[in-house]
């Protein structure tokens, strides 16, 4: 018998079977990569992040987005988080069908750590001119890639946000404790 957390196939439109069934039969055969991509808020990681997840069949674990919608649901409250509580926000997420090719044994081995190394300096123009569509998570910037009307969605019209978070002030504080990490981990690994 079936999960009652599992979807009624009868629900789901055909199409959306016919996608998955091709996306599986295209990931059986691609080799199992484990990556990690590190750096600050604005680098890039979540640009090419579907790019590389698309490209090599990958589970995507993005913890920013995961600790957005741990507030959202209001199963967390906002401020730094500790490093068991995102452990534990990872184990949940792995633990979803589309994560499990990559994800199905213990002790994970990690192929290769990306580390996006940009100067600060650059990255406040980044930040402070993202614009988001909350309900997709299409991205878009006002010097780098502008909507084709300003703060509207190109694909659906709808209104585009700025995220709390993207603001020179709040961009400051997070590198400072981004750059604190990245030191510890780095001390951590060799």
């Amino acid at each position: 018998m079936a999960s009652s957390s599992a979807p009624n196939l009868e629900d789901v439109p055909s199409l959306d079977l016919m996608s998955e069934l091709l996306r599986r039969m295209k990931c059986a055969s691609r080799p199992d990569k484990r990556l990690i991509l590190v750096g600050p808020p604005g680098s890039g990681k979540g640009t090419q992040s579907p790019i590389i997840k698309d490209e090599y069949c990958l589970c995507h674990l993005a913890t920013g987005d995961m600790l957005r919608a741990a507030v959202a649901a209001k199963t967390l409250l906002g401020e730094l988080v500790s490093d068991d509580l995102v452990v534990g926000i990872i184990d949940e997420a792995i633990k979803k069908p589309s994560c499990q090719k990559d994800t199905g044994k213990a002790g994970i081995k990690v192929d290769k750590v990306l580390n996006f190394a940009i100067d600060d300096a650059i990255l406040e123009e980044r930040i402070t001119g993202r614009w988001i569509h909350p309900s997709s998570g299409r991205t878009y910037h006002t010097k780098f890639a502008p909507p084709r009307v300003a703060r509207v969605d190109d694909v659906t019209g709808e209104p585009l946000i700025q995220r709390k978070d993207d603001t020179a002030a709040v961009l400051k504080s997070r590198l400072e404790a981004f750059h604190k990490q990245l030191n510890r981990w780095f001390l951590y690994l060799c």
